[in-house]
């Protein structure tokens, strides 16, 4: 038998929990089709790999990425891929580009997304495609890199049906036609392989743009009536909700996590947002596995998605999505003119309330509002990097660390850059939340927030957490099940062709050496974005932990850098629901 690769003398996972063992791996063309304990016969294979010390994983699926914009622009999805992801799934959040027009897209993903409005509009603009299943054969003329699988966004289809502004209207409910019509649409989308539908009742994601700016998501305004008949349609075609709840209120999450039941109807798939050990909600952290389970017991199919190393964030002034969370902070962020924010910010009775909403401790939220727990890491003001607003606050004669940080905001706008962790520093409770069945690992938010956070790399550190557990005699999880969480049980779950290695399966896979597993998967770094007129965003560099990365059988990247092909052509494929 002859092969186009062969990788020899690897650790090899199967993706499926099974136990790891020393493997020759052969592929020709897009498939697995050898397996063995002995060595293969390399004669005529024009490309072999020693992977000896080294571990040879199924590829990485990330279940949540907004890559909807840049995957028109660069669908090499490169970030991803250098870090062993082969599969994302696009549409989280109730977004997706499949109907909305340019604008809308715009509107819709520009403030909430924090992704450049005007290179949204342009990305949309390019498309050549009014449905669902138009919208694949475009992805599917584009030199895609990793494998796409895709959720329909409950807000896109909205607005294009019923137009922006009646679709953020409280008063507003869509006509019988335009209910019939958005339930068309989602039959169409799971007709084309969609996995399913996602849907947002959280209340600080805000439009961008000028005629319907600051109001929440078009997903947001729907009642119990709309969301019920689309579930209904995802119950019976067994496809996935992925939905968000509203943090702040306990209804909104038990109705969201216990609709998954299937009491006198079919269960609904159900992946809500999100596991976290919140610094502003530390108890939060006891029952979300439990709440999981209960739901489970009661025959529902509920998991909570996770991502699985510390949620650390960085913010030039005040562009950060978590001051959407409450009011001042919105209405800085309202301000798209700079004069206009920085008369607000400097106005006393403003601040008043900024410090009012600072100072209040009770109820759910997200941010732990403590300017001591944040570091300022560049401003043009040398004398304060290192410090927190805290302390800035203090040095400065006892000002109030709001009013330190808005001072600074003021002087120096999206020049001072300052960093603080949001939940996940706790590592006992990650390693509880990582080994929790009703929990899914990913959550990267890929290709959005480019200024603040960079989370490509999650499925690395994960490995990294697990190995040195391992090696410190106190494991929480053993490898061979740390990788099926992260591959097979995910592709699973969603219905996709992803995930597993074994004789027959689709030849997407990771060599990756645990020896560089190491700190260089924390550092800092940046790089700029071509298709966004080079803004420099966040990214991971650890390129030594990644020996080569394969898609369908043919390399993609390796040892820090792409193959030729990569976003040259096509590479990854669609991948339909139902598809294994």
């Amino acid at each position: 038998m002859s092969y186009d690769t062969i990788i020899k003398s690897g650790r090899w996972f199967d993706g499926t929990g099974a136990p790891s063992a020393i493997r020759h791996l052969g592929l020709r063309g897009d498939r697995v089709v050898s397996v063995s304990a002995e060595p293969l016969d390399e004669a005529d294979c024009p490309n072999v790999i020693d992977a000896t010390g080294k571990w040879v994983t199924p590829g990485m699926v990330d279940i949540h990425t907004h890559y909807d914009v840049e995957v028109l622009k660069a669908p090499a999805l490169t970030e991803s891929v250098r870090h062993g992801i082969t599969t994302v799934l696009l549409g989280s959040c109730s977004l997706s580009t499949v109907h909305v027009t340019p604008t809308d897209a715009g509107d819709l993903f520009g403030r909430v997304e924090a992704i450049p409005r005007r290179h949204v509009i342009e990305a949309v603009q390019g498309g050549q495609w009014s449905s669902a299943r138009e919208y694949v054969a475009a992805l599917e003329e584009l030199p895609l890199g990793p494998n796409i699988a895709a959720m329909l966004g409950h807000s896109d289809v909205r607005t294009a049906l019923m137009g922006l502004d009646r679709a953020t209207r409280k008063e507003v409910r869509p006509t019988a036609a335009e209910q019939s019509a958005m339930e068309q649409a989602l039959h169409e989308a799971l007709d084309a392989g969609f996995v399913g539908m996602s849907a947002q009742q959280l209340l600080f994601d805000k439009l961008d743009g000028e005629i319907c700016r600051s109001r929440t998501l078009p997903s947001t305004y729907a009642r119990a009536r709309e969301r019920r008949r689309l579930n209904a349609i995802l119950r019976q075609r067994d496809r996935v909700l992925q939905a968000g709840p509203d943090v702040t209120s306990p209804r909104s999450i038990a109705a969201m996590t216990f609709s998954s039941v299937g009491l006198f109807r079919r269960r609904l798939k159900t992946t809500l947002l999100s596991a976290a050990d919140l610094k502003a909600n530390p108890f939060l952290v006891y029952i979300m596995g439990p709440l999981a389970r209960v739901v489970n017991a009661l025959g529902g199919d509920f998991r909570w998605q996770h991502l699985p190393v510390p949620f650390e964030v960085y913010a030039d002034g005040i562009d950060l999505v978590i001051f959407e969370e409450f009011g001042s902070g919105a209405a800085a962020l309202h301000l798209a003119d700079q004069v206009q924010r920085n008369a607000l910010l400097q106005d006393e009775s403003y601040r008043r309330r900024f410090r009012k909403e600072y100072d209040t401790k009770f109820g759910m939220r997200v941010w732990h509002r403590d300017f001591f727990d944040a570091e300022i890491v560049g401003c043009p003001d040398d004398s304060v990097i290192g410090k927190t607003f805290g302390r800035v606050g203090e040095e400065r004669g006892g000002v109030h660390p709001v009013d330190a940080f808005l001072d600074l905001v003021v002087a120096h706008g999206t020049k001072l850059r300052w960093r603080t962790t949001i939940s996940n520093h706790r590592p006992e409770f990650l390693d509880r939340l990582s080994a929790d069945p009703g929990v899914q690992l990913g959550f990267s938010d890929a290709g959005a927030h480019l200024r603040n956070m960079a989370f490509y790399n999650f499925g690395l550190r994960f490995l990294r957490r697990v190995h040195r557990a391992e090696q410190a005699g106190r494991p929480f999880l053993s490898l061979d099940h740390a990788v099926h969480r992260m591959t097979g049980e995910i592709a699973d779950w969603y219905g996709i062709d992803a995930g597993r290695l074994r004789e027959g399966d689709r030849a997407d896979l990771v060599i990756i050496d645990p020896e560089r597993l190491d700190d260089s998967l924390d550092t800092y770094a940046e790089a700029v974005v071509p298709e966004y007129d080079n803004l420099s965003r966040m990214v991971n560099r650890n390129d030594g932990a990644v020996s080569a990365v394969f898609v369908g059988g043919e390399f993609v990247f390796g040892d820090g850098m792409p193959a030729p092909a990569l976003g040259n052509r096509r590479i990854g494929r669609f991948l339909r629901a139902g598809g294994r």
